[in-house]
């Protein structure tokens, strides 16, 4: 009797912490867990929301080294989850014949980027209870060919600079983007200096998604959007070198690769 209590005791405690993930444990995923309702969890050290129905999110950064701690807890039982971050190699892409002013920008406009710094800044901290993470992206345009990736160290004019942390596509100007998941706009500006048009949508729990150098900007500042609503078009505004989209993917200030979220790329 005594071991089979024993028995009960551990597979209870098992299922009331069990948790299951939909993603890879490599640098830049993004990653959906799921668990019974009314656990509480950590991300190493942070707490993240849950769903009512035991949907969370979270993600890894591009240059993570050390494994991730996930606790949950529930009914006085705890359990701790380590994983094993799997490391990615990285292209390095050179642009050269650049002007100086997209290599360095002079020092008069320091102050305007560090006020644009701000505004995304603030996009991205947004925690809201939405639930539209939950949901698989779409892609943002049709039979687009992808001409940048996550993580490339990109290297102008012979100078290194912060590595890519989008996905680019080509295409031509005016096309028509698509959103790739519902959302609620939190930022909408025609022209920053590095990304020129630019929208972030806050997908709840943390999730937000970035969409720059647009033409046009077809949505507002505080607008839902549904998944496949044309939100702008193609343009080559801000730091670009031609017309294409760059878009990105956000847990907070953690910056992970759209590949992970997008199917078929």
């Amino acid at each position: 009797m005594i071991k089979i209590l024993s028995i009960f005791f551990i597979f209870f405690f098992t299922e009331l912490c069990a948790a299951e993930f939909k993603g890879s444990f490599k640098q830049g995923s993004f990653i959906i867990g799921q668990t019974l309702p009314g656990t509480k969890i950590w991300i190493d050290k942070k707490k993240i929301k849950i769903t009512k129905d035991g949907y969370f999110a979270f993600g890894i950064g591009r240059d993570r080294k050390y494994d991730i701690t996930i606790t949950l807890k529930k009914d006085g039982s705890t359990k701790k989850i380590v994983k094993k971050i799997i490391k990615r190699k990285y292209q390095i892409q050179r642009i050269d014949g650049l002007s100086e002013k997209k290599v360095t920008p002079p020092e008069e406009v320091y102050e305007r980027i560090k006020n644009e710094n701000k505004l995304i800044a603030k996009a991205r901290s947004v925690n809201s209870d939405l639930i539209y993470f939950k949901k698989s992206f779409i892609k943002p345009l049709d039979n687009a060919i992808i001409t940048g990736v996550y993580g490339s160290q990109r290297i102008l004019n012979g100078k290194p600079k912060w590595p890519h942390y989008g996905l680019d596509y080509a295409a031509k100007e005016g096309t028509k983007i698509k959103a790739m998941l519902d959302g609620v706009v939190t930022l909408a500006e025609e022209d920053l200096f590095y990304t020129g048009g630019t929208l972030i949508f806050d997908h709840g729990h943390g999730v937000s998604t970035l969409y720059m150098h647009l033409e046009k900007l077809m949505v507002k500042k505080g607008q839902k959007v549904k998944q496949g609503d044309v939100i702008g078009t193609v343009g080559s505004t801000g730091r670009a070198t031609g017309a294409h989209l760059d878009v990105r993917l956000n847990w907070f200030n953690t910056r992970l690769d759209p590949a992970t979220a997008i199917p078929n790329n």
